[in-house]
């Protein structure tokens, strides 16, 4: 497994790592494979307290409880929950921050966080507070490290002019090339890495039944993946998909949703699979078009 340091931090991630969000049935086989991931070399794991309602934040604290030093642990937080768990309302002042981190440290059964990120934002929030909460829960050791997920132009270019954030987290892949277009570089510019999701594409750039994606019609997407197969053969379609991902220097890692053991392996093969060749990269990018950002520019 390789490993890169996460922008201006000490943290040192793996170059594939496991998104938490996909985990499901049984809370000891959803251990099991978290033990299974860092066992064999992955040691960062991204939950957030929206998802199940913080159950997963808690399956990753029992997993981790004793091995701490071990792994490096991502959460999110703004997504508040309504008290009739109807739903959730977006949340990102300071006080709601300070409140949530201890609910999250609670479930996570730690005294510190790896990276907390803000999940979400818009261009309308009280950026200056958000960052101070962030700024203030580093100065109490509570957070090492902090960022955002988002994928929206305007707001990462607040949060860098800004912030002292490490890390952006956003959605790529070869069916989502938008980041190319100005985020990637920008990003790679100012020191901060890039948590890659979504590198698969729904599983669309490795055969599911083809569907419209983003602003590919289901016959594009249905052209992309048999591209994919032609040039790097039906076999490697994945370890093209995620080391395209990979190819660009603004991306520390890819974060994979993993809830089977089978996922984990293919994952764990990544490992051993050479940096794509330039000649390849550029003979993927010429079966999908560029796009970019329509909105919140």
């Amino acid at each position: 497994m390789n490993y890169k340091l996460l922008g201006t931090s000490d943290l040192e991630v793996s170059e594939v790592s496991f998104g938490c969000m996909s985990l499901t049935g049984s809370e000891d086989g959803n251990i099991r494979l978290l033990h299974l991931a860092r066992e064999n070399g992955i040691n960062f794991f991204d939950t957030a307290d929206l998802y199940e309602k913080g159950r997963n934040e808690e399956t990753v604290g029992k997993a981790f409880k004793g091995q701490r030093d071990q792994v490096i642990i991502a959460t999110k937080v703004g997504n508040q929950w309504r008290p009739d768990g109807s739903g959730w309302d977006w949340n990102p002042t300071k006080a709601y921050i300070l409140e949530a981190v201890e609910q999250s440290l609670r479930r996570l059964q730690t005294d510190y966080i790896d990276l907390y990120q803000l999940h979400g934002g818009t261009i309308e929030d009280p950026i200056d507070e958000t960052i101070e909460a962030f700024e203030q829960l580093k100065q109490q050791g509570k957070i090492r490290h902090y960022g955002i997920s988002s994928i929206r132009p305007n707001v990462i270019r607040e949060y860098v002019k800004r912030s002292n954030l490490v890390s952006v987290m956003m959605q790529y892949s070869l069916l989502d090339r938008r980041p190319e277009e100005q985020m990637l570089d920008l990003l790679h510019q100012h020191q901060v890495g890039v948590l890659a999701r979504g590198s698969l594409a729904q599983g669309l750039l490795l055969g599911k039944t083809p569907k419209p994606y983003l602003n590919h019609t289901t016959v594009e997407v249905t052209q992309v993946a048999e591209a994919v197969k032609a040039i790097v053969g039906a076999d490697h379609a994945i370890e093209a998909s995620v080391r395209y991902v990979l190819h660009h220097p603004a991306v520390t890692t890819a974060v994979l949703g993993i809830r089977t053991e089978s996922h984990l392996n293919q994952a764990l093969a990544l490992a051993d699979v050479p940096a794509t060749s330039p000649e390849v990269i550029k003979a993927l990018q010429t079966q999908v078009p560029t796009d970019i950002y329509q909105q919140h520019r």
